[in-house]
């Protein structure tokens, strides 16, 4: 039986920064991809469309640093773009909202030999690993996570505390709700709650 190689002519290659809201996870991934620029590959930035906190034409950090972006609902349209303009070096924002389709898309692009960068959330309010991320961090390159700073104690900060009136949201609550400081915190375990358990965690 003939053997088959992961890699074509020109190797590919898939980097994952992850962590809780506040982190640096944009900011990392915008610093990774102005250097690309610097090194004169041929990048482009992409973000879900339901991401509009600032607004849907750039990816912004928390710090208020910037970089241009195409929004889209669909994994599909990231493919056709790249395609169309021979990117060399993709950026994507906020990656656990894309339907699971963004997994075949990604490795796609990584098998063709593009450098894929995406930047998302581990785990969401509930603890519980988000959308797509789990699949995407086993099969990562390379794999940066990333920490915040408790606002409630200063600790290491990993998980994301999503605040409704000022108090801990339920279990039971949307997974999805687009926010910033007015709705989610940054937590260490100890400072987290949550009303019951992740069914993930439980032995």
């Amino acid at each position: 039986m003939p053997l088959h190689s992961y890699t074509t002519e020109k190797t590919g290659s898939l980097e994952v920064i992850c962590g809780p809201m506040f982190s640096g996870k944009s900011e990392e991934l915008i610093r990774r991809l102005r250097r690309a620029t610097i090194a004169k590959q041929k990048t482009g930035v992409f973000k879900h469309s339901l991401d509009n906190r600032s607004t849907l034409k750039s990816v912004v950090s928390h710090n208020g640093t910037t970089l241009e972006a195409f929004a889209t609902y669909t994994p599909e349209a990231i493919a056709a773009l790249v395609e169309d303009n021979d990117i060399a070096v993709i950026g994507i924002d906020e990656v656990q909202f894309f339907d699971t389709t963004i997994i075949s898309v990604i490795c796609t692009m990584v098998n063709k030999g593009k450098r894929v960068i995406v930047a998302g959330l581990d785990t969401d309010f509930r603890g519980v690993p988000f959308g797509s991320m789990p699949t995407l961090l086993s099969i990562a390159d390379s794999v940066a996570k990333l920490q915040a700073i408790c606002t409630e104690c200063g600790d290491n900060a990993i998980f994301t505390q999503r605040l409704v009136d000022g108090r801990p949201a339920r279990y039971d609550d949307p997974i999805i709700l687009i926010g910033a400081q007015e709705a989610y915190q940054a937590r260490c375990r100890g400072c987290y709650l949550i009303d019951k358990k992740p069914f993930v965690l439980q032995l």
